[in-house]
């Protein structure tokens, strides 16, 4: 006789190597997948667990996503994405990186969380190189090699640096690519591709990266997997000929659902779920659509020890009413039921990543925008213009008045954008664009979660707005505010690096979901307005943007001037 701790009766259970779902019994051993057959002979269960009928799928695995991005810390994510089937995940959290470094990102990681994270080595901190962007950490090979020795990093987090992969020039980005393949020869290598084709994707592919997750279409789908590249499906990329492709092609040992970046406020009612019901609801089997966020993510992440009802395998899984409408009942973890896992939330976080924002503040004067090229007249302005999908911007030129050697920017229409140096005090460095198609009317929003160098950046049409909100970042050590005329009314204090708070999911939600609707308000059209104005100051997601040192064109990492003589 076998002593089982559970045994799971009269369901149907999906089984990802026949990709169908059986009717058959599981047992749970000690945490793990026992023994799974439709006759279990001398098996003794100190539990069993009914499911008259309901079906039963292994739990979610997110291969690709950023705790820190979604502005919290990893117990708080994992007990928000538990209920929602997520029971894996793999973290690359670059973000507290940039703002704290390989210590900073050890404290953020040890929290305990009651889900299995797994993270991917910061590759890209900075995300281009200091003549670009100011960070307060740095990652090299140093400390790759430092991270390779702890088996919880089990991939290299996104390459973003084109221009230095691809350099017929020694850089630090190969360094670590060749160093991870020295060290750990299977280690999957993520890459951050948006809109790279023909040989710019040969040149990727070619430096060794074996993933990509950006923004697709089903042209890019095509060329990615018949070229060998595993591609990570995101929100923003599930476009119908994109789900098309995948199903006509049987692509679903190649590709995965990722959730990449969940803002706080989509958290409060789903996560990676949304991406598999809405690929169900898209054309995609259940069976096929659960077979890509769950096997074949962890396959792929060489995590064999889970993504599938098995025996030996974690005993992670999600019992569902309906599979077609993904209703789920309830979720276990280690063969235990998600609602009797007690939360931890005692951990202590370094005293420095509470004290991250090291800038003064400004004055009024800073936020004249004025130019020596003429006294009146006019200028060329270089401008950043926001696209409504996406992160993607376009490089403009506007002309604009020019009175007493003041530029007369918001007769154009345009926001003013800062981005200051949040990281050497005194010195405080700051650099100052224009954008279109941004805040439309009277107001401002500012944060100091700024990707991926999370400096301070405020923007704006009303500039004392932009000054109380740059005023009040520095206070609460770091936020994400949005201003109405002059009034500040929509705050989320972010005090862990200036990127995440401890606060609960219900209340960090509610806050960026105050945000999201004013920014609305003021006119800003995009997806996802919180992640839009992030990556303003993204220097590798194309094409225009800024940091604390300038303009950037992003394919050529050529600072641009903001404004140029009328020819």
């Amino acid at each position: 006789m076998t002593q089982v701790d559970l045994l799971i009766k009269n369901g149907h259970v999906f089984n990802v190597f026949l990709r169908k779902f059986v009717d058959t019994q599981v047992t749970v051993k000690d945490g793990k997948f026992y023994w799974i057959n439709t006759d279990l002979p001398g098996i003794e269960a100190k539990k069993t667990l009914d499911l008259k009928g309901k079906y039963l799928i292994p739990g979610f695995v997110d291969a690709h996503m950023h705790i820190d991005s979604s502005m919290t810390t990893p117990a708080i994510m994992g007990q928000t994405i538990l209920k929602y089937g997520t029971t894996t995940i793999v973290a690359d959290d670059h973000e507290i990186t940039n703002v704290a470094g390989i210590k900073g990102l050890k404290n953020f990681i040890d929290e305990p969380a009651p889900i299995d994270i797994f993270f991917g080595i910061p590759s890209s901190v900075p995300s281009t190189n200091p003549d670009m962007e100011t960070t307060g950490g740095q990652i090299g090979v140093k400390e790759v090699h430092e991270l390779l020795k702890d088996p919880r990093f089990i991939c290299l987090g996104e390459v973003m640096n084109f221009k230095g992969m691809t350099s017929p020039r020694e850089t630090l980005i190969k360094d670590i690519i060749k160093t991870c393949r020295q060290e750990k020869p299977t280690l999957p290598l993520e890459g951050h591709v948006p809109a790279y084709a023909g040989e710019d994707l040969a040149k990727v592919l070619y430096a060794g990266i074996t993933t990509d997750h950006t923004q697709q279409t089903a042209d890019l789908v095509n060329e990615k997997v018949r070229n060998g590249m595993f591609v990570e499906v995101q929100l923003k990329s599930m476009h119908q000929e994109v789900i098309d492709t995948i199903i006509e092609h049987k692509y679903f040992e190649h590709v995965a659902l990722v959730t990449d970046d969940s803002m706080p406020d989509t958290l409060l009612h789903s996560h990676l779920n949304h991406l598999v019901k809405k690929a169900i609801e898209m054309g995609m089997t259940p069976e096929e659509a659960i077979y890509i966020s769950t096997y074949t993510p962890a396959r792929h992440m060489g995590l064999w020890d889970r993504g599938a009802i098995a025996a030996g395998r974690v005993a992670d899984f999600v019992i569902l009413d309906n599979p077609k409408t993904l209703s789920i009942e309830a979720v276990y973890k280690n063969g235990i039921n998600a609602e009797d896992i007690e939360a931890k939330t005692d951990y202590q976080f370094l005293p420095a990543l509470r004290h991250s924002v090291n800038a003064p503040k400004l004055t009024s004067e800073d936020f004249m925008l004025k130019t020596n090229l003429v006294s009146n007249g006019d200028v060329l302005a270089n401008v950043i213009q926001i696209n409504p999908v996406g992160t993607f911007t376009n490089h403009i030129q506007v002309k604009l008045e020019v009175e007493n050697n003041i530029v007369q920017w918001q007769k154009a229409g345009l926001a003013m954008i800062l981005v200051q140096d949040r990281y050497n005090g005194e010195e405080g460095r700051y650099s100052v664009g224009l954008v279109d198609r941004g805040i439309l009317k009277d107001g401002a929003v500012g944060a100091t979660w700024a990707h991926d160098h999370h400096n301070l950046m405020v923007m704006g049409t009303n500039t004392k707005a932009m000054l109380k909100i740059q005023h009040q970042l520095i206070e609460q050590q770091g936020g994400y505010i949005a201003a109405k005329g002059e009034e500040i009314v929509a705050n989320a204090e972010l005090p862990i690096g200036g990127v995440a708070s401890d606060q609960p999911m219900q209340v960090l939600g509610s806050e960026i979901g105050k945000i999201r609707k004013t920014m609305q308000e003021l006119g800003y059209k995009n997806t996802n307005e919180i992640m839009s104005f992030s990556t303003l100051s993204l220097l590798v997601s194309p094409s225009f943007k800024i940091s604390d040192k300038g303009l950037f064109d992003v394919k050529s990492q050529q600072k641009c001037p903001l404004f140029e003589e009328v020819k």
